[in-house]
């Protein structure tokens, strides 16, 4: 799976409609996207499912505080793009 637009709207939809399962998550001052994505699945460069799934867009400078959606396993995020 690879960041396109396309691929980030429908994992973007595919969380909406609750086919992919995620975890609610508020951004910690100082955190980005690439450091929750090597936590969550031991690879920074998927730090774009995050932004996807949570509507952001491309940046990884995100505000703290901003409600983030993490889907919980990358392979079905991986499957259905």
């Amino acid at each position: 799976g690879v960041a396109t637009s396309s691929n980030m709207v429908t994992l973007r939809n595919a969380c909406e409609s609750g086919a992919i399962k995620y975890e609610v998550y508020i951004l910690q001052e100082g955190q980005r996207l690439d450091q929750l994505a090597g936590l969550a699945y031991q690879n920074s460069s998927y730090w774009w499912v995050i932004a996807a799934a949570s509507g952001i867009g491309w940046g990884m400078q995100v505000p703290p505080g901003t409600v983030l959606k993490i889907p919980v396993n990358i392979t079905d995020v991986l499957g259905l793009l």
